[in-house]
């Protein structure tokens, strides 16, 4: 036999001086994108039919991108398994009825049906394939155009010189290509052919076609949907396989590929290799799992959203480590900061304190950079330019609590609760150690930065802090001293700075590498990471709608002070007073007019709850919601008739943060605080002292409403949890059985703080 002809072709790259997108958020930017649906992505797992319920969700997807004005192009695999399911089921039907009904049951059964031939069942499925396209675009306007092309279309230019204009003429009709390859014809594909150098490529397989098409149509993405969640950087399946985030050129020789997908013909190498190609030609391209059915619905807008979804190709690679790697420096640093002696964790809390006032020149020089940009862009409000200042009494104050930190670490990791005598010589001990790796996210605030990073390094905890961007300068040179402060003792690498272009919700998804995540910053913020962290822990509270209760009897001086600096100290805190409640009793009296008059000094804005309004002739503007979080000078006012229904509307309206009892009467006071479940509540005392720094816990990484964990401000114990030790002698759980000699004690013993063992370790 004469050998087959394999078809190349040389390809004059039109965009090969045009730039693929070098990060993925720029993905966005997308006009024309190609979407490969893969054999396993369109047929179902016994290869006989299409997978309808995934093919409808890529349909409505594309759709709406389609929509938006971009232009959808897709190439689709699909057409043999669909003929092969019609095909078979013509076989079965052909059968005789005479031969059916005297085969008996049981052999009908085990009818076998004939092995098809690829061709044949592509020949019957193309139409079918087509049409169910037709009828799923057709549910959102949405027209399409059926495009069959082989190997010789691209080999003959005046042939490709059509397909480009035909292409190029549907897509400015708003019309979606559904394009494939003409199995009906085409030869069997050639092993390792699929691509021949640099501007050589040819088309073998679906990957192949939809590189060749992304160059020629001058696509900005191509995104390759099959049945694995991107490329590893080993066999998928096995035990250290990783997902890569983003892969370059040329690191191709530093992986293994697996197997081929279950069904198809074109296997992870050839995906890259067409990739790789495509890239060349300036077409981003992104390879990704269509098969999941947590994320079909959505993977593919997710991509173009420039969410971390599969493998990403760019050629350009970053200065510095990704966040995956980041992440893994900090872990392995954060078990050696755990080890050391808690007075080498002290020096490192107190050298950093010293660095804050010895470098305050350089500290403020930044932060006057950020203050510029932020003021010349004018899209912080007065508030959060605040925050975003630094100033010489600031750094001062933060290097006082950052000393009070490192006496408070002093006895923290290690430190034994629990001590029980489970039988003889068999001793068990629950201790206090660190979370893990933390991901702090604040937004202009870089103080907190110095605070978290010493609350970090004081409970042997690992930090991966992800700053606002406002705050850049500023965040940059204090994370620069703060692993001049690590180094000391040669942790540099367990706090890490993410300055990369991570979105906050990419970040959220990393759920084998990060324990506990903590926001610092407006109720949104916090909302939305609650939102994305699927998987981690979220130490927060989106709300802090905090109430102060007037009781019939309060004193006029404590009520005016309290209510006050709750509400005028600092309206744009959580800890800030947003509702005001007022006993009945208290209406028309020279006391409410005082507080209404102190008000309307200091400039608040008073919203009149609906019971407040009905007492009034002319009253403020009613409030639209009781559940609202003003942060500014603005408060709601409300009535109610005793103090049980003022901790009634606070369960119902409240959000668990801080709330407030004025009031002389000590049973009063005392009900309201063991009836209310709040994080703090205080008798006679502002709600500004829900703090960390106030309840003398040095700092705090932030305040937490949750119901289990740490609540209320979250020091230094808030980012420890426990582990138990067990020292025994040969003991086993068979000793303790009815045919055992042992017994079981478990007699508490008294906790005896061991002496820490100084741990050395060499730079």
């Amino acid at each position: 036999k004469a050998p087959k002809r394999v078809f190349f072709l040389t390809v004059s790259l039109a965009r090969a001086n045009s730039n693929s997108f070098a990060h993925r958020g720029e993905l966005r930017k997308a006009k024309r994108i190609v979407v490969k649906l893969g054999s396993a992505v369109v047929t179902r797992g016994d290869e006989c039919g299409l997978a309808l319920g995934r093919l409808a969700s890529v349909v409505e997807q594309v759709a709406m991108l389609q929509n938006q004005g971009r232009e959808m192009m897709i190439v689709t695999s699909g057409a043999v398994a669909f003929g092969k399911q019609r095909l078979r089921h013509e076989i079965l039907l052909s059968q005789s009825v005479r031969q059916a009904l005297h085969s008996g049951q049981n052999q009908l059964k085990d009818m076998s049906v004939p092995v098809l031939e690829a061709r044949a069942c592509a020949a019957a499925g193309q139409s079918g394939l087509m049409a169910l396209y037709e009828a799923m675009f057709a549910q959102y306007s949405t027209c399409t155009a059926q495009v069959l092309v082989t190997n010789l279309d691209f080999h003959d230019d005046q042939k490709r010189r059509n397909l480009n204009s035909t292409l190029q003429e549907l897509l400015r009709m708003n019309i979606v290509p559904i394009i494939n390859t003409n199995d009906a014809v085409v030869p069997p594909p050639e092993p390792n052919s699929d691509l021949q150098g640099v501007n050589v490529i040819s088309i073998k397989d679906n990957d192949s076609l939809a590189a060749r098409l992304a160059v020629e149509m001058k696509a900005d993405l191509l995104i390759a949907l099959s049945d694995v969640e991107g490329l590893y950087d080993s066999p998928p399946g096995t035990d250290d396989a990783k997902l890569i985030d983003i892969f370059y050129p040329g690191d191709q020789l530093s992986i293994t590929y697996g197997t081929k997908s279950r069904v198809g013909i074109g296997g992870m190498e050839a995906k890259v290799k067409a990739a790789l190609w495509a890239l060349q030609g300036g077409t981003s391209v992104v390879i990704a799992n269509g098969t999941h059915p947590k994320v079909t619905g959505h993977v593919i807008t997710d991509i173009v959203e420039g969410k971390k979804v599969g493998t990403f190709f760019s050629e350009v690679k970053p200065a510095g480590p990704t966040v995956e790697q980041q992440t893994e420096m900090a872990r392995n640093s954060g078990r050696t900061l755990a080890a050391l002696h808690p007075d080498q964790r002290g020096e490192i809390i107190c050298h950093l304190a010293d660095l804050l006032v010895e470098k305050k020149e350089e500290i403020l020089a930044a932060n006057k950079m950020d203050m510029d940009l932020a003021v010349n862009a004018g899209q912080l409000s007065p508030a959060l330019l605040n925050r975003l200042s630094l100033s010489p009494a600031k750094l001062n104050s933060l290097a006082i609590g950052l000393r009070q930190i490192a006496v408070a670490s002093q006895d923290s990791v290690g430190r034994v609760l629990r001590r029980t005598r489970v039988a003889h010589n068999l001793e068990l001990e629950q201790i206090t150690v660190p979370i893990g790796v933390l991901l702090v996210i604040f937004e202009a605030r870089p103080d907190c930065l110095p605070q978290v990073s010493a609350l970090a390094i004081a409970s042997g905890n690992a930090l991966l802090a992800k700053g606002g961007k406002e705050a850049a300068n500023t965040n940059r040179i204090l994370h620069e001293l703060t692993q001049e402060a690590l180094d000391i003792h040669w942790v540099k690498e367990a706090v890490q700075l993410v300055s990369t272009r991570e979105e906050v919700e990419d970040l959220c998804r990393l759920d084998e590498m990060i324990d506990l995540i903590i926001p610092r910053g407006s109720s949104q913020l916090v909302r939305n990471i609650q939102s994305a962290a699927k998987g981690i822990p979220v130490l927060g509270h989106s709300e802090g709608i905090c109430h102060v209760y007037i009781d019939s009897e309060a004193a006029i001086d404590k009520v005016i002070k309290i209510v006050r600096d709750s509400k005028c100290d600092y309206p744009a805190a959580c800890n800030a007073m947003e509702t005001l409640l007022v006993h009945r009793d208290i209406l028309r009296t020279p006391l409410f007019d005082q507080i209404i008059d102190m008000l309307r000094t200091e400039q608040v804005k008073i919203h009149a709850g609906p019971r407040f309004a009905s007492y009034l002739t002319f009253s403020p503007s009613e409030v639209k919601s009781l559940r609202t979080e003003y942060g500014d000078l603005e408060c709601c006012v409300e009535v109610v008739d005793t103090m049980q229904e003022a901790i009634d509307h606070i369960h119902r309206y409240g959000s668990s943060h801080t709330d407030v009892i004025v009031t002389e009467n000590e049973d009063t006071a005392e009900r309201f605080l063991q009836q209310l479940d709040s994080a703090c509540v205080f008798w006679n005392a502002s709600s500004r002292f829900a703090d960390g720094y106030r309840f003398g816990l040095g700092a705090e990484v932030g305040i937490s409403t949750a119901r289990i964990h740490a609540r209320g401000p979250v020091g230094l114990e808030g980012l420890l949890t426990t582990k138990w030790v067990l020292r025994g002698d040969g003991h086993t759980a068979a000793d303790f059985s009815e045919q055992g000699t042992m017994k079981y004690l478990h007699e508490n013993l008294p906790v005896t703080q061991p002496q820490p063992r100084q741990i050395g370790y060499q730079k």
